[in-house]
């Protein structure tokens, strides 16, 4: 199967994955997908993530999926950068998500990092989604 947008298809997964409340969801495996992992390990909206590799199967990433008092700690990821539109923006347009209780997820020349340190290393780029 194709996957035309591999970032859209893992944010739909997890949002599927965490409506149904699994603790665990799979994803195929990717450079991009793993660093966007990454990030929602390091900010705490995942538990962590681990990558699965079974004979004559292709490699996939095992979520692990984070939950408080029985809700879902990511309560909305929303796709903001989509194929047919990417949305890039500077380091001053970077705007607070729900003033500083979420994040941006953004794709920078130096990594895949979330919008405070992207502040913090003064680097703009395309803005992947938002969390929160």
């Amino acid at each position: 199967m194709s996957i035309n947008d591999p970032i859209g298809d893992l944010i739909t997964r997890i949002r599927n994955a965490q409506m149904r409340r699994h603790s665990v969801t799979a994803a195929p495996a990717s450079k991009l997908r793993g660093w966007l992992l990454d990030v929602l390990q390091d900010e705490g909206y995942i538990r962590g993530y681990s990558r699965v590799e079974k004979d004559g199967e292709k490699p996939q990433f095992e979520i692990e999926l984070k939950y408080f008092d029985g809700a879902p700690v990511i309560q909305q990821i929303k796709r903001i950068s989509k194929p047919g539109r990417r949305v890039y923006s500077s380091v001053g347009d970077l705007t607070t998500v729900r003033n500083g209780l979420g994040i941006s997820i953004i794709s920078t020349p130096k990594g895949v990092m979330s919008d405070t340190a992207a502040r913090d290393a003064n680097v703009g780029g395309e803005v992947l989604c938002q969390v929160y």
